[in-house]
């Protein structure tokens, strides 16, 4: 593979011969090929399985993740599209690196934010955007590594980026979470604060190379030039919108110290009360630190042939309290949040898929242009509403069945499943609704999720299975 002349003339220096020789050879090394698991749906039993309704599940050959607990390399990457789990949003597909968001959250949040054992962390109500999310990967680890009551703003710019956002987002399930089409600047605007803003800001992209060779045609040193710009104009709307004591995660998916160190040092410069805070890794998972001369503050550098991931550059900083108040857990129960306005929410076209227990976990996004105060009683109205709270309408799908309904056929269902509208489950979790009329079952899943193949595999190769008990 070819790489820019440029960017090997930039990058070797800085990597030096031995690392940027290690990421060379990584192009003739199997990309790895990584998922993380829903614990909403799945759950834990703190021994790396997995549990749903009492049943274990593990991963097909997995082997863990280092700094992700819910992580797991494959062998090989299989045909996700024809998993009828991955549609119910039992886990996600996602670059290893990516899940590192999750040890910092977890790390931080108990340690940092909380740092007190007299604060219970179930109880805390603590708001998190994802200013730049899309396609949703760390938006789902996000609010799986916290506690429940956290809230989750998680915004995409790009209107057709958001709307596969907002799909991902949907079949993750959590409550609590509202999608948004909107510019940082509008975030700033909104009189939204967060306690935590995750700013994963669009890059040039050097760290995707070996995984998307497309963008190494896109790549130019005039692209760093207008990234790092960017980024800058980002990380200010983001900073302004972020609480006192409050944490920033920046990150990017490139190598160059433009729009890495150099821009976390004009961070720390420029707002004045930004400070890094360091987060604790282990030796054998071969993150690199900081490549920039004369800058020693802990950042965190994932570099294909190094780590077993594809690149990334991670950076936390924390806003300073303000004297005099309480820069643990008090913020975190902030409830005089400004009524937002200018912010373009989204709604999913069916809720949120959810285990058929009776309980109803969906994700709270709406559609409309109104503020987004008027939100809570939408979302209590939905969640009473939800087809999902009814025991009695879930029809459990074989695997061909499952497929077809996700392709959007019509279903012949048995003569005692009740008419009108039933859920449809694999393996007992539920990918969406359909509406019995006898005959048949009219479809009603979303006509942009669907399975547009038409090559569907007579037999099922799963990703995850039951563990015999």
């Amino acid at each position: 593979m070819q790489l820019p002349e440029d960017f090997i003339n930039y990058t070797r220096p800085l990597m030096g011969d031995e690392q940027f020789n290690a990421y060379l050879r990584s192009f003739t090394e199997e990309v790895p090929v990584s998922i993380r698991l829903n614990p909403l749906k799945l759950g834990t039993d703190g021994s790396g399985r997995h549990q749903a309704q009492g049943q274990p599940w593990l991963v097909v050959d997995g082997e863990p993740v280092p700094w992700c607990t819910e992580g797991y390399y494959l062998p090989r990457r299989p045909q996700f599209t024809m998993d009828p789990l991955l549609h119910a949003g039992c886990y996600y597909v996602q670059e290893a690196a990516s899940m590192f968001v999750t040890h910092i959250l977890r790390q931080l949040f108990t340690e940092e934010i909380v740092n007190s054992k007299s604060v219970n962390s179930k109880s805390v109500n603590s708001k998190l955007l994802d200013l730049c999310a899309a396609p949703g990967g760390k938006s789902t680890a996000a609010i799986a590594a916290m506690p429940p009551g956290t809230t989750l703003y998680s915004n995409e710019p790009i209107r057709q980026r958001a709307s596969i956002l907002l799909e991902n987002i949907t079949k993750w399930g959590y409550p609590g979470c509202t999608v948004t089409n909107s510019y940082p600047k509008d975030y700033r605007r909104s009189g939204l604060t967060f306690d935590i803003i995750l700013c994963d800001v669009p890059c040039s992209g050097e760290g995707m190379f070996r995984r998307d060779p497309a963008t190494i045609g896109e790549w130019s040193l005039q692209q760093v030039e207008k990234c790092w710009r960017l980024q800058r104009d980002i990380v200010s709307d983001a900073w302004a919108c972020l609480k006192p004591g409050g944490v920033l995660i920046y990150s990017t998916c490139t190598f160059n110290t433009k729009e890495n160190e150099e821009n976390v040092r004009w961070m720390l410069t420029e707002f004045g009360d930004a400070e890094i805070v360091p987060v604790a890794i282990e030796p054998q998972w071969h993150i690199t630190g900081s490549l920039l001369e004369g800058f020693t503050e802990p950042v965190y550098r994932f570099i294909p042939g190094i780590t077993r991931s594809e690149g990334l550059f991670v950076a936390v900083l924390r806003k300073a309290a303000k004297e005099g108040s309480n820069s643990n857990a008090a913020h975190l129960n902030d409830k005089k949040s400004k009524s937002p306005k200018g912010l373009n929410i989204l709604t999913p076209p069916i809720e949120s898929p959810a285990r058929p227990t009776g309980a109803c976990y969906q994700g709270d996004a709406r559609i409309s242009k109104a503020p987004l105060n008027q939100q809570s009683l939408a979302n209590k109205e939905t969640q009473e509403s939800s087809i999902f709270n009814l025991q009695s309408s879930i029809f459990n799908a074989s695997y061909s069945q499952a497929i077809a309904y996700l392709r959007g056929e019509a279903l012949q269902l048995p003569p005692d499943v009740p008419r009108g509208p039933v859920a449809v489950a694999f393996q007992g979790h539920i990918l969406g609704t359909v509406k019995n009329i006898g005959s048949r079952a009219n479809n009603q899943y979303p006509k942009e999720w669907r399975i547009k193949t038409t090559h569907v595999p007579q037999d099922y190769e799963p990703v995850l299975i039951k563990e015999s008990l």
